[in-house]
């Protein structure tokens, strides 16, 4: 189902319109492999794949219908001046047969390099996409690349889409009027993949990347993608689509810019866009990892329109900006979306969403300044008094892209760090990989080895196979050097052959069992405990206790054991610090 719409065009005053493909994809990470020794395969069907494309495609046009066939049509009804054009990956072939940018796309019948149109990006390389001559607008992005991979052997692996750069420059500027990384632009936060069906944005099951924001140059326009992983880029695909044509002398240019606070910084509020200039803002793509329990979301956004001291916009909580409400759901809508939620509320937790503002564009004469607060919940052992309440200043991780129209050139001075320095930094003290105990004096009768699965793990996971399931356990040991506030969890893979396991910590239950299946494998975080271990030698033992009535099988894949750091704050008020967990077992969630 095709729908169009003509609001992307009202952004920039110009008519041609963009096209949405209804689609519907699963947020989770997901793959059609065999999880495991006898797994049968498990795909979606035919029927099912047809009846969810129809479903998305009906709720999407439900969606449109405040507007009218002629109004979603007109534009098109129209004569459209200019020429179209396009910079594309196809292959060209140079004088000495290997690939020149300069040449024409080869489409010789009996020479199979007219299909090698990915264009691979060494470490550190960079790809010039587009470099065209002006004047024109750009229309529409379409891109797709292989799936990350870690290195394994001589095998190099392949980046993901946060460490890929994209820059766009204007008319010969050395600054680039978007700065982004590939993923976040997309809507695609943390290198992780997801589908996105919305106007501006449309990400097909995270594969291939559509964006149809309207992008207006006069002299120049040059796209370049920067690889900055140590690991090749190894095809990217791409069609940039533009028409040649004159641009309005008060025509303003796009901009989208990526910025992050790993904290947030304390006593002031995380600032998304700050420039000035008269313009209109669009959109906003939002990512947030949790470094404290409960809920982030009670901060307003909080925006300043041509320099007043007091915002004129203000908010009333962060899921409302996100057209949500009563708190966060995975959702994808043409305006408004949520790709990725752990929805909990532990520590390292993780949330994107993205907010664009086509119909109610936020428009400003001299300057605008985008701000969201970062005040929420926190659990009671990060309060002064011991107590649970919802205005606290909270240090979580925060990354955005802000994305606006303006003319002149903006002052916004925030620029991307290098991938190395995008990349979260790690909140685990401890991890025991479960792939080093496979021996048998950690396992009860059975299996156990090792099993690689690089779309889902930079590691292999212990995959454990029980010879029966009464008395079946597998046991990692870990070692903890200081006592001090930490958060205990388990990285494991779920699948439909796996089983139901109880945890237990040095011979203490914790917490309800835990069902490892799931009908496509997944990879998953168990949240098990809030504690102040001991320093010393600690044993964490799954018992097979059943399984899912779904479930085929009472296997488990375990990636890890980790423990993960509290606030500096939990150690300096020292509220549970005397709790016996083995008594009182604690985990601060919503």
């Amino acid at each position: 189902m095709t729908v169009c719409c003509k609001f992307i065009s009202t952004v920039t005053s110009w008519v041609p319109c963009p096209r949405l493909r209804g689609h519907v994809g699963n947020s989770e990470t997901t793959r059609h492999a065999h999880a495991s020794v006898g797994m049968a395969p498990f795909v979606l069907t035919f029927h099912n794949r047809c009846i969810l494309s129809i479903t998305a495609g009906i709720l999407i046009l439900l969606l449109a219908l405040p507007l009218s066939a002629q109004e979603l049509f007109e534009g098109l009804a129209k004569p459209l001046p200019g020429r179209s054009r396009r910079a594309t990956s196809s292959f060209r072939k140079g004088a000495d047969g290997k690939y020149d940018p300069r040449a024409e796309p080869l489409g010789d019948p009996d020479d199979e390099r007219s299909n090698y149109d990915a264009q691979p990006i060494a470490p550190g390389g960079k790809q010039v996409l587009m470099d065209a001559k002006g004047p024109g607008v750009i229309t529409h992005f379409w891109f797709t690349f292989p799936g990350p991979s870690p290195k394994r052997g001589r095998h190099p692996g392949n980046a993901d889409h946060q460490e890929l750069l994209l820059r766009i420059y204007w008319d010969g500027s050395d600054r680039p009027g978007v700065e982004a990384p590939l993923g976040d632009f997309f809507a695609n936060c943390f290198g992780k993949r997801s589908a996105i069906n919305s106007l501006p944005v449309v990400v097909q099951e995270g594969d291939s990347y559509n964006c149809y924001w309207h992008m207006p140059f006069r002299k120049s326009a040059r796209v370049e993608v920067v690889n900055q992983s140590d690991r090749p880029m190894g095809g990217l695909y791409y069609n940039i689509d533009w028409i040649q044509r004159d641009v309005a002398e008060d025509a303003p240019y796009f901009y989208a810019q990526y910025r992050q606070e790993y904290p947030q910084e304390g006593g002031k509020d995380y600032v998304i866009l700050d420039t000035q200039g008269k313009g209109h803002y669009v959109g906003t793509v939002l990512a947030i990892r949790m470094r404290s329990p409960i809920w982030y979301g009670e901060g307003d956004e909080k925006i300043y329109i041509d320099g007043e001291k007091t915002p004129s916009i203000w908010g009333t909580g962060t899921e409302d900006y996100f057209c949500c409400a009563y708190g966060l759901a995975t959702t994808e809508t043409l305006y408004f979306g949520v790709p990725y939620w752990d929805p909990y509320g532990y520590v390292g937790n993780k949330t994107s969403a993205y907010r664009w503002h086509l119909a109610d564009p936020i428009v400003f004469e001299k300057s605008i300044k985008v701000t969201i607060e970062h005040r929420s919940w926190i659990s009671a052992d990060e309060n002064p008094d011991n107590k649970k309440m919802s205005w606290n200043e909270r240090e979580d991780d925060y990354a955005s892209v802000a994305f606006w129209y303006q003319t002149g050139t903006p002052t916004f001075t925030a620029r991307s760090p290098d991938a190395k320095a995008r990349r979260l930094p790690p909140l685990e003290r401890i991890v025991a990989y479960a792939k080093d105990f496979t021996a048998p004096e950690y396992h009860s009768g059975g299996s156990a080895h090792r099993q690689f699965l690089p779309w889902l793990f930079d590691r292999p996971i212990l995959l454990y196979n029980p010879e029966k399931a009464e008395n079946a356990w597998v046991e990692i040991p870990f070692e903890v050097k200081r006592r001090e506030p930490l958060h205990l969890l388990i990285v494991a893979a779920c699948a439909p052959d796996y089983g139901t396991y109880q945890a237990t910590l040095d011979g203490a239950k914790i917490g309800p069992p835990l069902d490892f299946y799931s009908e496509n494998l997944a990879d998953r975080e168990f949240h098990l405990l809030d504690f102040w271990p001991d320093a010393g030698k600690h044993v964490l033992r799954l018992e097979c206790v059943g399984q899912n009535p779904r479930s085929q099988g009472r296997l488990l894949g375990l990636h890890s054991v980790q423990l993960r750091e509290r606030r500096p704050r939990v150690e300096k008020y020292g509220h549970d610090k005397d709790n016996d967990w083995r008594k009182n077992p604690l985990l601060y969630s919503r």
